[in-house]
């Protein structure tokens, strides 16, 4: 016995993908592309309708303008720099504690009973509540961002995690074990495929939290260059169009990483595998 992963064959087309379902790549582009259009259209038409003042609600033009503006100068991209490195640090220490503690919990039913209640208290408490004690504890600076978007995104992660181990059938695994598989191999093969699409759904789920904690804490935690504290201090001065740049980089950043990490990870695991279409 080699591999328990369900494998799909090489020369079958994997399911979900353009050229199964007899779609062009331009039209799949449009479809993408669709939205956005319709919500752009319909933001320019309330811009132009004068409904809000223009420095309240600029057009996507004055947005675009405010874009490139910073972008030639080089703040916009020093504060993109900075926001996705504290968004790396913080997630991927909330992805290795909660893939690990969500494992245990799944696999150990007195792991399960000394972290669930802990883990059902924390989750539904607002992540900024937080950032008093941390800025207490931690003081300012790019330690207490980290530490904060580390622990409320583990939160989805670890329940996630610990769903996607429960739900693996009792009879994979004694399948497994009746042609000999060893607990090493059992986690390889049978239990983390088994589990691996609720872990993206958590690690997606997680993502977003993190997106959602950092840009309020970079205000909070006096760091001197973010996309939450360009946002904050435009608000200041009503540079409402430096604001929707703002969103527009975190909304970007956030499609890219969907389309680039997650989509790419699950085309090649578990929709390979047959366990997804």
């Amino acid at each position: 016995m080699t591999n328990f992963a369900p494998a799909a064959s090489a020369h079958v087309p994997t399911a979900g993908t353009p050229v199964q379902r007899g779609e062009s790549r331009w039209r799949v582009m449009g479809r993408t592309a669709l939205p956005f259009l319709v919500v752009a259209l319909a933001w320019e038409a309330t811009a132009h309708a004068g409904i809000f003042p223009r420095k309240l609600f600029p057009p996507l033009e004055d947005v675009a303008g405010a874009l490139l503006r910073l972008t030639a100068t080089g703040v916009l991209p020093h504060h993109v720099l900075d926001t996705f490195v504290r968004l790396l640090a913080g997630f991927a220490l909330a992805a290795a504690a909660g893939v690990a503690i969500g494992f245990a919990m799944g696999r150990s039913r007195r792991a399960e009973d000394v972290v669930l209640p802990l883990i059902s208290i924390g989750a539904p408490i607002p992540g900024l509540a937080y950032a008093p004690l941390f800025l207490l504890w931690f003081g300012l600076g790019n330690v207490t961002a980290v530490l904060l978007v580390a622990v409320v995104s583990a939160f989805p992660i670890v329940f996630n995690t610990w769903a996607g181990v429960k739900a693996v059938k009792e009879i994979w695994l004694r399948s497994a074990q009746a042609m000999g598989a060893d607990d090493r191999r059992l986690l390889h093969h049978v239990i983390l495929p088994g589990a691996l699409p609720y872990m993206l759904t958590g690690l997606r789920l997680g993502l977003a939290q993190a997106w959602r904690i950092l840009v309020g804490v970079e205000m909070l935690a006096a760091v001197p260059w973010g996309l939450g504290w360009m946002i904050f201090g435009a608000r200041e001065f009503l540079n409402t169009d430096v604001m929707l740049a703002g969103v527009a980089v975190i909304g970007a950043m956030g499609l890219a990483l969907e389309k680039l990490v997650f989509q790419r990870l699950e085309r090649y695991t578990v929709v390979r595998w047959g366990m997804m279409s």
